[in-house]
């Protein structure tokens, strides 16, 4: 067996292994011999086929499997012994010769690999990053007070109903009548909100449903039938409402406040002020954090100046997905994949470099973290730690949610740790300038 390498740059090799049929002989005999001893055919005892018969009928696969074999192991030996940084796996070069599979045939295997750039770069107070400190104005401290009090707030009987508000109707047409149907206005398709904003008690009018509620899931729910059943109904319905609720923001005193923070923990309304501020500034660090992520992202991917094998990657991604992405649909999401991979690159150098592991603790807490946080998003606060605990478990039973929590605990360390070591440039921003960042 011969192995030679061409290396057109120093990211990319072009193998060929030439494999003689003397080469594959001996391993060619052995798994004959192999599926000779495990063969129970008719008409002979296990083992005692002749071999003419398991040559006849097993010859081709023994001959792909010896062949592939070998060069399997040619390619790990000739990645082990150049130290090639992988990129993915070997991809059969384009020119690769058309193969017979013929047995006592020479056969020529050709091969692109591609290997990542090595990196060698420094992270010290000479780098320098922005990190924004957002200021807190009159006018956010009054939507956040109005917010929390409207998140807190109830509904109540209304007169006329607005953009915001419900109406509970009784709805019916010749075939089918819904009574007490609790309706959404804000959920309204937009071209049809105007047949039910100023509605109140008493009001008759017809709409078709079809056109005003588009979720076929919604719309079955309201006309309280199954979803198969709706082609079935005229969607033609006349509307009778019988009370309009709005949503009242609650009062600003001590019940509202300890619905809010808890009892007794504010008392007054300079205690509101202040945690009022305390949530503004929570939202603050957590923006400007991000932030801070994605310019050290930009940064150190910028100060490695990595170079890829991006032709080789192109390839690879269309040959790894299977037919899923064609070659133009990998071309247009290229320049995303790459800025991603490089920052994978980038921070693997880091995290070796600085030492820094993720074990499973760290991914079940950030698990942890995300149910409460969705638990949170639907109004279910201080849900007991053993069912978040069993629900991050569940998820981690997922391989696709398993690696992107893995990923996110290497980004937050590795962030982390670099804020330790970089100087922080501190800057005062509005929150409107701020978010007209690049």
């Amino acid at each position: 067996m011969k192995v030679t390498n061409i290396q057109p740059d120093a990211l990319n090799y072009q193998v060929t292994i030439e494999i003689a049929a003397a080469d594959y002989a001996e391993p060619l005999r052995k798994r004959l011999n192999d599926y000779r001893r495990k063969a129970d055919l008719k008409g002979f005892r296990r083992g005692m086929a002749p071999m003419s018969l398991i040559q006849r009928m097993y010859g081709d696969q023994c001959l792909y499997e010896s062949v592939n074999g070998m060069v399997g192991d040619a390619l790990n030996v000739f990645i082990r012994d150049n130290k090639v940084r992988i990129v993915g796996e070997p991809l059969p070069s384009e020119d690769q010769p058309q193969l017979s599979w013929k047995s006592g045939e020479d056969f020529t295997f050709k091969f692109d690999i591609a290997q990542t750039p090595e990196l060698n770069f420094e992270v010290n107070k000479e780098d320098k990053i922005p990190y924004y400190d957002i200021n807190i104005t009159v006018p956010e401290k009054k939507a956040t007070r109005e917010q929390l009090l409207q998140q807190y707030g109830s509904l109540q009987e209304g007169k006329k109903a607005g953009e915001n508000d419900y109406i509970i109707a009784d709805i019916a047409n010749e075939g089918h009548k819904a009574e007490g149907v609790y309706i959404s206005i804000s959920n309204v398709a937009e071209a049809a909100r105007g047949a039910f904003v100023g509605r109140k008690a008493g009001d008759k009018f017809e709409i078709d449903v079809n056109a005003a509620f588009e979720n076929e899931t919604d719309r079955a729910a309201m006309l309280k039938v199954e979803k198969s059943q709706l082609a079935g109904l005229n969607p033609m319905f006349t509307f009778t409402v019988v009370n309009v609720k709005t949503f009242v923001a609650a009062e600003e005193n001590q019940e509202t406040y300890d619905k809010i923070f808890g009892e007794g923990t504010v008392t007054t309304p300079e205690q509101f002020e202040e945690k009022i501020v305390e949530r503004i500034k929570s939202n603050h660090e957590q923006e400007a954090n991000y932030r801070f992520g994605a310019d050290v992202r930009k940064y150190f991917v910028d100060k490695a100046a990595l170079e890829l094998p991006e032709a080789f990657l192109k390839r690879w991604l269309v040959y790894a997905n299977e037919g899923k992405f064609s070659a133009e649909q990998v071309e247009k999401e290229f320049p995303g994949f790459v800025e991603d991979f490089k920052w994978q690159l980038v921070r693997g150098y880091l995290m070796q470099k600085f030492g820094l592991k993720v074990s499973r603790e760290d991914i079940l807490s950030a698990a942890k973290s995300f149910v409460a946080y969705q638990y949170a998003m639907y109004g279910m606060a201080g849900v007991p730690d053993n069912l978040i605990k069993s629900s991050a478990e569940n998820m981690l039973q997922d391989e696709n949610q398993y690696r992107r929590l893995e990923e996110q605990c290497e980004d937050n360390k590795t962030i982390a740790r670099i804020r330790e070591e970089v100087t922080l440039q501190s800057k005062k921003i509005s929150m409107e300038k701020f978010r007209e960042l690049k």
